[in-house]
């Protein structure tokens, strides 16, 4: 069994490893001034981007949830990874190749189980579409070509082909070296009365990829009509994959996704790559299960989802009562987004794969563009089913759909869909209609007061305070020259080096400068990204970590940042302060001496009182510049 891996390795893995690439492919980052970067953190729900990268220091940091660390810890925590397994995830990655301290082997010969796992599926997918051009595969071949798919665009997306064989994968992936455990574990077989039997058989299987581009499972749709199982099957749930938290198409589309600010969710794999071949390519859909919250985190991170950035989800859906009652159901989730929805149906009932198929591309790119926001479709839908033209029918039809209107949690769209719904219904009366609505929205917050029990936070559930207030101009000027220690340490010399603990008030901080301290100070500091990941290193726990990853990420003011100036001001006030306390102690001194009877000791400490206020003038003069 491989030991440790060597540290120059891990460093080296930190250096070539990109965080700006490995983070961004989880994420859409934009430009945030000062070098830094910014998206929607993927470690928890938020509504505006608080999650900062600094590709010059090689760390991340959330400044909403407090996650921060280096590209190694970012996959460790993306990837419920261990340490060793994102090393050489990333290595793997980076093209590294990693030693051992024990046995000195240049790869593992056991490797995590992730790895092991990742490696079958890729075995897999590519013994699949070897077997698409098979004689056997030809029933595959004519299922893509009916639909208007070339052999060219079959292999862009992966398509394979499971040869009806009852272990025709299992043999391949053992004449791999891949054990039965690992395949059964992976979801790539099962087990059978005679032992492992293929899980897909008979199939046209598409890779399903997560967003690094990684095969973690296969959507297989049936071909043959004595097939006795359903029409589509998928990956089960799996180390690898996990159904309600992937996009079939994400790495595909995710940079269009970002380019363009728009999703197109569709119902199944050929309306995907239909889409993507007509020239929809921000396309997605989900892996045999409905558009949950996890889907729409994974989309609002690729968007940057947040008020700032208009952008948008198309969501597509056949014109069957099916497709109804599938839009409606999305209208449930229309508000965990920041962006505009909107619900793109084909009258017809086409799909998009047919739609292409039928009308060409350019009916599909038309379908997109017809969308219909997805308030509107709901509310709309409510009303068709009634008589409009008579009061009874109309009077049913805004009971309807007031609730749909009543449901809109923004104040002001939700005034002027009511504003729209009295034109739909032609009822003529704004402020009736508007009274409805907001009859049963009151109705409802009561309800949900209800539902909460109605009574106020408690006490004990208040946010934790600091002991510390963080406006407080002297914790901000210790926060400020901290950051500079971090990020720019060659502007402050020694004599940050050389202020004793006590100089610095907060405890937080007082313990981050006791581990540059004890890293040989900021005059022995490395390169950007070398010296906080050593700073990280010696910290003594999570939190001081999690503190020097925070300091170094955060901005520091971009007009002064490689300013000496900036860095004397802060030194000099927060030797000043310093030196206010001592002063402040020698004359409390002085004020218990009696100076006629302990003259030598008075004029000492008066001695020093003087030469101590004369260094706080100096001082204070210098600091006048960070006011």
């Amino acid at each position: 069994m491989a030991g440790r891996i060597r540290n120059e390795d891990i460093a080296l893995v930190r250096e070539r490893a990109s965080i700006a690439d490995v983070v961004g492919e989880h994420l859409q980052l934009r430009n945030a001034g000062g070098g830094n970067l910014k998206g929607l953190c993927p470690f928890h729900d938020e509504k505006s981007p608080s999650f900062n990268v600094t590709p010059g220091r090689g760390l991340y940091f959330c400044f909403g949830c407090g996650e921060g660390g280096d590209v190694i810890k970012f996959v460790q925590e993306i990837e419920h990874l261990s340490f060793s397994e994102a090393v050489e995830r990333l290595a793997g990655k980076a093209g590294v190749q990693l030693r051992y301290e024990e046995g000195g082997y240049t790869q593992r010969q056991d490797g995590g189980q992730r790895a092991r796992l990742l490696e079958a599926h890729r075995v897999a997918a590519q013994y699949y579409t070897e077997q698409l051009s098979s004689p056997e595969g030809v029933i595959g071949r004519r299922f893509l070509a009916e639909r208007g798919f070339e052999a060219a665009d079959a292999e862009h997306f992966g398509v394979g082909f499971a040869p009806r064989e009852w272990e025709a994968l299992v043999r391949h992936l053992r004449g791999r070296g891949f054990t039965d455990a690992e395949m059964i574990t992976g979801g790539l077989v099962k087990e059978g009365r005679r032992g492992p039997m293929d899980r897909f058989r008979g199939r046209l299987v598409w890779p399903i990829r997560d967003l690094s581009g990684d095969v973690i499972g296969f959507g297989a749709r049936k071909l043959y009509d004595d097939d006795e199982g359903p029409k589509y099957l998928n990956t089960p749930e799996s180390p690898l994959f996990h159904k309600g938290s992937v996009l079939y198409g994400a790495d595909l589309a995710k940079k269009e996704i970002a380019r363009r600010r728009q999703a197109v969710v569709v119902e199944g794999y050929t309306d995907v790559m239909a889409c993507h071949l007509a020239g929809v390519p921000t396309a997605i859909a989900t892996c045999g299960t409905s558009f949950g919250d996890d889907h729409i985190k994974i989309l609002r991170r690729l968007l940057m989802d947040q008020d700032e950035f208009r952008g948008e989800v198309v969501f597509t859906f056949d014109g069957d009562s099916a497709g109804q009652k599938a839009a409606l159901r999305a209208f449930a989730d229309e508000q965990k987004f920041v962006t505009q929805t909107f619900v793109a149906v084909q009258p017809d009932g086409l799909d998009p794969c047919d739609l292409r198929l039928r009308h060409g591309a350019a009916a599909v790119r038309d379908l997109v563009a017809s969308r219909q926001p997805l308030f509107e479709f709901a509310v709309r839908n409510r009303i068709e089913s009634h008589d409009l033209d008579t009061a009874e029918g109309r009077l049913a039809a805004l009971d309807a759909a007031a609730p749909v209107v009543a449901a809109i949690k923004d104040r002001a769209l939700r005034q002027m869909y009511a504003v729209s719904l009295d034109r739909w219904l032609g009822i003529m009366d704004e402020q009736f209609v508007l009274g409805r609505v907001r009859e049963l929205a009151a109705r409802e917050q009561s309800r949900a007061r209800g539902r909460r029990g109605g009574a106020p936070v408690a006490e004990a559930e208040a946010p934790e305070r600091p002991a510390f207030d963080p406006n407080d101009p002297d914790v901000r000027r210790e926060r400020e020259l901290l950051k500079l220690a971090l990020q720019w340490p060659a502007v402050l010399g020694p004599l940050f080096d050389e202020l004793p603990p006590e100089a610095f008030l907060v405890p937080p901080h007082r313990a981050v400068h006791a581990v540059i301290v004890a890293a040989g100070g900021t005059a022995t500091a490395a390169g950007a990204a070398e010296w906080p990941a050593t700073l990280r290193e010696r910290a003594p726990n999570d939190q001081v970590r999690a503190l020097v990853t925070q300091l170094a990420v955060e901005a520091v003011p971009t007009s002064r940042e490689s300013d000496d100036r900036y860095a004397i001001e802060l030194l000099a006030r927060i030797q000043e302060r310093q030196l206010t306390r001592e002063i402040a102690d020698v004359k409390s001194k002085l004020g218990r001496l009696n100076p006629a009877e302990q003259v030598e000791e008075y004029n000492r400490l008066f001695g020093d009182l003087v030469a101590l206020e004369q260094r706080r003038r100096v001082l204070r003069e210098r600091g006048l510049g960070s006011q």
